[in-house]
């Protein structure tokens, strides 16, 4: 308010006309006015931007990218880039560790408004996490080197296998991978150098990314892949982004129905 008095009746009247004016534009509860941003209803850590929490690089769902704008691609990446085009929102990527944003400590934390990142929906991840509608369903695969003589999961007793700690794939190869020794990395960046370097005698993981591996070098390839009835899903603080939540669903619905979901998913997968 402007402090200074005014020393005219005339200014006064006029002052008090604008006043009762604004009142009444003000009586239609407009809250789009001048200075609100958008995403404000969504109790964002930054008003006009989605903070996205991702473990990278996990190729082809989110790797760096210069190009980018956010600074980073990929599956994961381009779609919840385009949902929040949708929202009317930028997006900022923040690199963090899995095993933190799966157990929901990260998004509890308030670092970061949604986690992207390849997370699959469990029930025992559901009692810390609220999940968004599936995105996308996955296969586990078992990767190892074209001349390892491994041929099947049966073929692991003795072996080194490479999981990412906290991941599904680790608690499928607990379950199946009968006689191996379990090494536990925090990336698929730690897991692809250590399988290169002979540190680790195969890596089970997520099909897709091994598939990417597959693709980048010929001495390795994918031998068995596994049903396993999983589903990604978009990962948020549990009971505290219900709005946000509803926003997302609804956005990918969208892009669902117009088309440019598909458009996304065929860039970085094949028909087959």
């Amino acid at each position: 308010m402007n402090s200074r008095p005014l020393l005219l009746g005339a200014a006064t009247a006029a002052a008090a006309v604008l006043v009762l004016t604004g009142c009444a534009s003000g009586s239609g509860g407009d809250a789009g006015g001048e200075g609100s941003e958008a995403g404000d209803e969504y109790g964002l850590v930054t008003p006009g931007t989605l903070t996205v929490c991702s473990d990278v690089p996990y190729p082809p769902f989110e790797v760096e990218d210069a190009s980018s704008e956010s600074g980073y691609s990929g599956f994961d990446i381009d779609l919840i880039t385009a949902i929040a085009e949708q929202l009317e929102l930028t997006i900022e990527v923040q690199d963090v560790n899995f095993d933190a944003l799966q157990s929901g400590t990260t998004l509890v934390a308030g670092q970061c408004d949604i986690g992207v990142s390849a997370m699959t929906i469990t029930e025992e991840r559901k009692a810390n996490i609220d999940f968004s509608d599936p995105y996308y369903d996955s296969l586990q695969s078992l990767l190892v080197r074209t001349d390892s003589g491994i041929e099947s999961i049966d073929d692991l007793d003795g072996k080194k296998v490479g999981v990412q700690q906290g991941t599904t794939g680790e608690s499928y190869a607990k379950a199946n991978a009968k006689g191996a020794e379990l090494v536990q990395y925090t990336s698929d960046g730690e897991l692809w150098p250590a399988i290169q370097a002979g540190q680790i005698d195969a890596i089970l993981q997520d099909q897709p990314v091994n598939l990417e591996h597959e693709k980048a070098d010929k001495a390795y390839k994918i031998v068995e892949t596994y049903e396993t009835d999983e589903s990604y899903g978009f990962a948020f603080a549990k009971g505290e982004k219900d709005e946000l939540r509803e926003a997302v669903n609804d956005a990918l619905a969208e892009l669902r129905d117009s088309g440019e979901y598909q458009t996304i998913y065929d860039t970085y997968f094949t028909a087959e």
